[in-house]
Protein backbone atom coordinates (compact mmCIF):
# COMPACT_ATOMS: atom_id res chain seq x y z
CA UNK A 1 0.00 0.00 0.00
CA UNK A 2 1.18 3.50 -0.85
CA UNK A 3 -0.56 6.64 0.44
CA UNK A 4 -3.85 4.75 0.96
CA UNK A 5 -3.60 3.25 -2.54
CA UNK A 6 -3.42 -0.39 -3.56
CA UNK A 7 -1.54 -1.72 -6.58
CA UNK A 8 -3.61 -4.00 -8.80
CA UNK A 9 -2.81 -5.80 -12.03
CA UNK A 10 -5.18 -6.56 -14.93
CA UNK A 11 -5.02 -10.31 -15.62
CA UNK A 12 -4.64 -11.49 -19.22
CA UNK A 13 -3.84 -14.76 -21.04
CA UNK A 14 -3.86 -16.83 -17.82
CA UNK A 15 -7.06 -18.82 -18.26
CA UNK A 16 -8.29 -17.66 -14.84
CA UNK A 17 -10.16 -14.38 -14.30
CA UNK A 18 -8.67 -12.71 -17.36
CA UNK A 19 -9.97 -9.14 -17.66
CA UNK A 20 -10.18 -8.71 -13.89
CA UNK A 21 -8.01 -6.73 -11.52
CA UNK A 22 -6.10 -8.69 -8.90
CA UNK A 23 -3.46 -8.06 -6.30
CA UNK A 24 0.06 -9.22 -7.20
CA UNK A 25 -0.04 -12.88 -6.20
CA UNK A 26 1.09 -16.39 -6.90
CA UNK A 27 1.58 -19.87 -5.54
CA UNK A 28 4.19 -21.20 -3.17
CA UNK A 29 6.93 -23.42 -4.48
CA UNK A 30 7.71 -26.72 -2.73
CA UNK A 31 9.31 -26.09 0.65
CA UNK A 32 8.80 -22.32 0.45
CA UNK A 33 7.52 -20.30 3.43
CA UNK A 34 4.79 -17.69 2.99
CA UNK A 35 7.17 -14.73 3.50
CA UNK A 36 9.71 -16.23 1.08
CA UNK A 37 6.97 -16.77 -1.52
CA UNK A 38 5.73 -13.20 -1.17
CA UNK A 39 9.23 -11.83 -1.56
CA UNK A 40 9.87 -14.00 -4.65
CA UNK A 41 6.51 -13.24 -6.29
CA UNK A 42 6.87 -9.48 -5.69
CA UNK A 43 10.17 -9.45 -7.54
CA UNK A 44 8.98 -11.78 -10.33
CA UNK A 45 5.67 -10.02 -10.98
CA UNK A 46 6.24 -6.35 -10.17
CA UNK A 47 10.00 -5.94 -9.80
CA UNK A 48 9.96 -4.95 -6.12
CA UNK A 49 12.58 -6.13 -3.66
CA UNK A 50 11.23 -6.87 -0.19
CA UNK A 51 12.74 -8.14 3.03
CA UNK A 52 10.86 -10.31 5.56
CA UNK A 53 10.63 -7.27 7.87
CA UNK A 54 8.77 -5.33 5.15
CA UNK A 55 5.83 -7.74 4.81
CA UNK A 56 3.03 -8.10 7.32
CA UNK A 57 0.13 -10.58 7.39
CA UNK A 58 -3.22 -8.78 7.12
CA UNK A 59 -5.93 -11.15 5.88
CA UNK A 60 -6.86 -14.78 5.30
CA UNK A 61 -9.86 -15.61 3.09
CA UNK A 62 -11.35 -19.08 2.76
CA UNK A 63 -12.78 -18.88 -0.76
CA UNK A 64 -14.56 -20.92 -3.39
CA UNK A 65 -15.98 -19.59 -6.63
CA UNK A 66 -18.76 -21.33 -8.54
CA UNK A 67 -17.53 -24.78 -9.60
CA UNK A 68 -14.14 -24.27 -7.90
CA UNK A 69 -12.48 -26.25 -5.16
CA UNK A 70 -12.17 -24.23 -1.95
CA UNK A 71 -8.85 -22.50 -1.45
CA UNK A 72 -7.24 -20.23 1.09
CA UNK A 73 -5.93 -16.82 0.10
CA UNK A 74 -3.33 -15.33 2.43
CA UNK A 75 -2.78 -11.60 2.08
CA UNK A 76 0.19 -9.56 3.23
CA UNK A 77 0.94 -5.87 2.92
CA UNK A 78 4.14 -4.04 2.22
CA UNK A 79 4.39 -0.31 2.88
CA UNK A 80 8.13 -0.10 2.18
CA UNK A 81 10.22 -1.72 -0.56
CA UNK A 82 13.15 -1.20 -2.86
CA UNK A 83 12.55 -0.36 -6.51
CA UNK A 84 9.57 0.93 -8.45
CA UNK A 85 6.65 -1.27 -9.53
CA UNK A 86 6.91 -2.47 -13.12
CA UNK A 87 4.86 -4.95 -15.09
CA UNK A 88 7.47 -7.70 -15.10
CA UNK A 89 5.04 -10.29 -16.56
CA UNK A 90 3.32 -8.53 -19.49
CA UNK A 91 2.34 -11.92 -20.93
CA UNK A 92 0.08 -12.41 -17.85
CA UNK A 93 -0.69 -8.82 -16.85
CA UNK A 94 -2.11 -6.18 -19.20
CA UNK A 95 -1.24 -3.30 -16.86
CA UNK A 96 -0.49 -2.28 -13.29
CA UNK A 97 -2.34 0.61 -11.69
CA UNK A 98 -2.63 2.22 -8.25
CA UNK A 99 -6.21 2.63 -6.97
CA UNK A 100 -7.56 4.33 -3.86
CA UNK A 101 -7.96 1.50 -1.34
CA UNK A 102 -11.58 2.48 -0.70
CA UNK A 103 -12.43 2.79 -4.43
CA UNK A 104 -11.12 -0.31 -6.17
CA UNK A 105 -12.69 -1.00 -9.58
CA UNK A 106 -15.79 -3.21 -9.81
CA UNK A 107 -13.85 -5.54 -12.14
CA UNK A 108 -11.64 -6.63 -9.22
CA UNK A 109 -11.68 -10.38 -8.66
CA UNK A 110 -14.18 -11.22 -5.88
CA UNK A 111 -12.00 -12.77 -3.20
CA UNK A 112 -9.21 -10.15 -3.25
CA UNK A 113 -11.92 -7.45 -3.22
CA UNK A 114 -13.36 -9.18 -0.15
CA UNK A 115 -9.92 -9.31 1.47
CA UNK A 116 -9.33 -5.60 0.79
CA UNK A 117 -12.73 -4.65 2.26
CA UNK A 118 -12.12 -6.73 5.38
CA UNK A 119 -8.59 -5.32 5.72
CA UNK A 120 -9.99 -1.78 5.63
CA UNK A 121 -12.44 -2.75 8.40
CA UNK A 122 -9.57 -4.07 10.52
CA UNK A 123 -10.61 -7.73 10.14
CA UNK A 124 -8.08 -10.50 9.55
CA UNK A 125 -10.30 -13.41 8.43
CA UNK A 126 -13.13 -13.94 6.00
CA UNK A 127 -15.13 -16.58 4.17
CA UNK A 128 -16.19 -15.93 0.59
CA UNK A 129 -18.41 -18.05 -1.63
CA UNK A 130 -18.83 -20.98 0.79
Amino acid sequence: MRDDEILLGMRQHTGYADGHWHLPSGHLEAGESLPAGIIREAEEEIGLRLTPEQVRFVQLVHHAGPGEEPRVGVFFEATRWAGEPVNAEPHKCAELRWFPARAIPPETLDYPAEAIARYLRGESFGVHGL
